[in-house]
């Protein structure tokens, strides 16, 4: 059996626009039903979400018969998180709060079997169709793709040493925790974390590594793709369902009414 192709990674590395959504609801219901949906890449997250390696597990398997990528980020730079979720399938994952060419490096070992890191073997895995893929052992990270989020003040200026280290595939911008690194906690939208993140997406570019952010406003959405990013999340799955859900309530229950 032939190892998997990994689209998004070789999309992405011909600056092919992907645009993507966030999704929280850790379900493989909700997973299926969102890859019919037409994006080029699902974000199953366990750090902010209550998703663990078995539930991303069953979100692999739902959206594996579909033409959507899924990109997994681990709750931490944690070698043993990363270990499983990439056992468990996951070909790309997005590092959360990675601060420095130090602590991507340490991301791009622990996607790599010795001796060029420190990824633990094991033969009968989803990722290797449970032994059936051809030399896995030595192709695996040809078709593994890492992200590394930057999410500080202190992080973006650190954006070029990042993208230097030989591994690191994309670099995307966390605008919530940069937000309150910068002293407008829950304002993303404040000029200086704005003026921030522009800057950073072009830097990101200068360096050759594509660019990637999350935002909830179509119009700075918009302005990111004009700068050049190119791993774009335009929207949460939790949000649009809440959004959708308070709306249709409002319809029929007047505001201040039980």
């Amino acid at each position: 059996m032939k190892l998997p192709e990994n689209s998004f990674k070789h999309a992405i590395a011909r600056g092919e626009q992907q645009i993507g959504l966030f999704v929280n609801l850790p379900s493989g219901f909700a997973a299926e039903a969102l890859a019919t949906c037409g994006y080029d890449w699902l974000l199953f997250d366990t750090e902010h979400a209550v998703g663990d390696p078995v539930t991303v597990f069953e979100q692999l398997q739902a959206v594996a018969p579909y033409p959507v990528s899924a990109v997994v980020r681990p709750a931490d730079n944690d070698p043993v998180l990363i270990k499983r979720l990439l056992d468990a399938g996951a070909q790309s994952l997005l590092i959360p709060y990675v601060q420095n060419a130090g602590e991507a490096r340490a991301a791009v070992d622990a996607m790599r079997y010795g001796p060029r890191g420190i990824r633990g073997f094991a033969g009968l895995t989803r990722a290797t169709r449970y032994g059936q893929v051809e030399d896995y052992a030595t192709r695996a990270e040809q078709e593994l793709c890492l992200l590394v989020q930057v999410e500080t003040d202190a992080a973006l200026g650190e954006i070029e040493a990042i993208a230097a280290i030989d591994g690191v595939d994309g670099i995307f911008i966390g605008p919530a925790d940069l937000a309150a690194s910068m002293g407008h906690p829950g304002n993303p939208g404040h000029p200086e974390v704005v003026a921030a993140m522009e800057d950073a997406i072009l830097r990101i570019r200068k360096t050759g590594k594509p660019a990637g952010i999350l935002s909830l406003d179509p119009e700075f959405v918009d302005r990111c793709i004009e700068l050049g990013t190119v791993i774009t999340a335009v929207d949460v799955d939790a949000n649009i369902l809440l959004q959708g859900a308070r709306a249709i309530a409002a319809k029929y229950k007047p505001a201040g009414s039980h």
